[in-house]
């Protein structure tokens, strides 16, 4: 997974697949107060001001509300910080980085176990908000349940903005931070990758839930994931290429200045090798002079389209599906899992097929299902569960050594188990965890508001 460009939420009334924008531009978004471009004055709060300028949609009285907590929070005056939060959330309960603040405010300076999460707010809003509710929802859960033996969870946000060099200095500002004792994140792989040596250097545990690059494993003792690897998911697209609809010859377009892009292009180049196909034609969605009618023009051999883009290259990406006159079946990453695909491909998207880890349709009946559509009034995406197992690993461990070193420790240990939202979360020695991938196919649906929607492909 990859960091996308400013993009916009579907909060509310529909199928919240990802951080997509609506055409129609109705809803917008500002980032963090300060300029952290460049890994400086990075952005770090467990209340005391917030990241996310908007956070809802025009609710009355919200914005006032979430204010007057962040306020209070600054002035320690935790009482009326709750009663402010709580006053928001009943405004608006899908508001994720306001419950975070609305359980720390309920914790106030007594004695808490500390966690981060890092997200890339200034560069993907929607992306972000949907991990910060699975960290949320599994905070809130901890400490309605007593708390970590008795003591209860505290959520520090940070702001990586979706940069490397960003990254790297947010790890550093919480590895200085000795009361932080794991951190879900980071988003995008080069993130990730950025931030795993200062983690290192800083025994500090992080458990991405969206970074799929195969450079992360092994990156890191203490570097964890709950979301399968490009490994996985490329092979289970080359094999529904190969298998379900027997196509041979892949067009592959990818961007070369992505490292989760560039790692999917070549595990499914791979996969596809070893599966009796091959890749035919290869094209950088980042260069200047891509036009997707001239490379779907000289890939006449291929007989199917993959997607291997990041959301910095999605709209080059969706001129593909747009200039695809052959109707090649197209195949996709977890990065064309989103509302702008359906919003902008539309018919010229129907029969795509997306790898993703997990997809609520083929879940509706778990726990974790029922709960989050009850706690955010909607349905959430894989990026929202798998945050929750990220946290909720950090929790188990946490339960074992309410250290740094035990925290790794006890995620690394044999038989190590979390309960999570998607299933059991278990990691191999690499850090990796073992699970499956859930192919999704865009079909004309209501859920998402666009007319079409991703469902689970029937098996």
């Amino acid at each position: 997974m990859n960091s996308p460009k400013n993009e916009i939420p579907l909060l509310l009334g529909s199928l919240l697949v990802t951080g997509g924008i609506l055409a129609s531009g109705h809803w917008w978004f500002m980032g963090g107060n300060n300029n952290i471009a460049g890994g400086q004055n990075t952005e770090l709060s467990d209340g005391s001001k917030s990241l996310v300028a908007i956070e809802v949609k025009d609710k009355d009285g919200f914005l006032q509300a979430k204010n007057a907590g962040v306020a209070a929070m600054k002035s320690k005056k935790y009482p009326v910080a709750v009663a402010n939060f709580s006053q928001a959330l009943q405004l608006s309960s899908n508001a994720p980085e306001t419950k975070i603040y609305f359980n720390n405010a309920q914790i106030g300076d007594d004695t808490a176990l500390k966690i981060a999460v890092a997200v890339p707010i200034q560069s993907d809003l929607g992306g972000s908000l949907e991990i910060l509710r699975g960290v949320a929802q599994a905070q809130e859960e901890v400490n309605k349940a007593g708390g970590i033996n008795g003591v209860p969870l505290k959520v520090v946000i940070a702001d990586d903005a979706g940069k490397a060099d960003t990254a790297k200095q947010v790890a550093q500002d919480l590895s200085k931070d000795e009361q932080v004792l794991g951190v879900v994140g980071h988003y995008a792989s080069d993130a990730s990758i950025a931030a795993a040596k200062v983690y290192d250097a800083a025994k500090l545990v992080s458990i991405s839930p969206v970074s799929t690059s195969t450079k992360l494993t092994k990156v890191s003792p203490y570097f964890f994931r709950t979301v399968p690897s490009d490994y996985m998911s490329a092979r289970a697209l080359a094999d529904y290429a190969l298998r379900k609809i027997q196509r041979k010859q892949a067009v592959v377009f990818f961007n070369s200045k992505s490292g989760y892009s560039e790692s999917l292009k070549n595990e499914f180049t791979a996969a596809l090798s070893s599966g009796g196909g091959s890749v035919v034609k290869e094209f950088d969605l980042s260069a200047a002079d891509f036009s997707a009618a001239n490379a779907l023009g000289q890939a006449t051999s291929a007989d199917v389209i993959m997607l291997a883009a990041n959301t910095d290259a999605l709209d080059k990406a969706l001129q593909v599906v747009q200039s695809n006159p052959k109707k090649l079946p197209i195949l996709g990453g977890d990065d064309v899992y989103t509302t702008r695909t359906l919003d902008v491909g539309r018919q010229q998207a129907l029969g795509m097929v997306v790898a993703v880890p997990w997809h609520i349709e083929a879940h509706a009946g778990d726990k974790f299902s029922q709960t989050s559509r009850q706690m955010w009034g909607a349905a959430v995406n894989w990026r929202t569960v798998l945050a929750y197992d990220a946290a909720q690993s950090l929790v188990t461990a946490l339960k074992t050594s309410p250290s740094r070193v035990g925290v790794k420790n006890a995620l690394a240990a044999n038989g190590f188990q979390a309960v999570g939202g998607s299933g059991m979360v278990q990691f191999l020695p690499s850090g990796d965890r073992s699970a499956g991938i859930q192919l999704v196919q865009v079909v004309a649906g209501k859920k998402s508001g666009f007319g079409f929607d991703f469902m689970p492909v029937k098996k």
